[in-house]
């Protein structure tokens, strides 16, 4: 679920059908409940910062290997210059787009794949929820950092919250620790 604005990339788009009123739903989703969650997080373009890309000749596509996976816990984030950081300067993304250096700090986006040890595995229906509607973790946890934009993902319907739900918990789980938020303090110092 990227922030809007950035580029809209389908990372379903290869194993998907148009149907008559345009939307794209997953061939292989018999519940139209995953249906519409997958139809959601296309639109939404969740894969923009949440799916590792592959650089092709028309720029970064989502590795269909590792959809939803957050950022690569593998991949080493270049250093950045702080001054360059802040209100009135600039904000940084990593080249697949999963992480973000900004005036808040370090952010890495979260796996949203069902790997009950570094996904959403153990979260439930109503975590979820309440995490898109209060922008913490778990529901109760620290803040979703930037560029997350759940306040933008509250304004769904609860029925439509559940149905991306369901539509994450039906992909394959993906092995990926991704790391925590840090601040650029912190960050810089594991740089040095």
């Amino acid at each position: 679920m990227a922030a809007v604005g950035a580029i809209l990339v389908t990372g379903l788009a290869a194993q998907s059908t148009k149907t008559g009123t345009g939307a794209k739903t997953p061939s292989t989703a018999k519940d139209p409940k995953v249906a519409r969650g997958a139809y959601l997080v296309n639109f939404g373009s969740c894969n923009d910062c949440h799916s590792p890309k592959m650089m092709t000749d028309k720029g970064p596509v989502p590795d269909k290997s590792r959809l939803l996976s957050g950022h690569p816990a593998e991949s080493k984030l270049p250093p950045f210059k702080k001054e360059d950081i802040g209100p009135g300067k600039w904000v940084l993304f990593s080249e697949d787009l999963t992480a973000c250096v900004g005036p808040w700090g370090v952010t890495r986006s979260a796996n949203l794949t069902p790997d009950e040890n570094t996904g959403l595995g153990l979260w439930t229906e109503e975590m979820f929820v309440n995490a898109m509607r209060t922008g913490k973790h778990m529901g109760a946890g620290r803040p979703i950092m930037p560029p997350m934009p759940w306040f933008s993902v509250a304004e769904l319907t609860d029925d439509d919250l559940r149905a991306v739900f369901a539509y994450l918990k039906s992909l394959p789980p993906v092995k990926n620790q991704v790391p925590g938020p840090m601040s650029l303090d912190d960050y810089a110092a594991t740089t040095k």
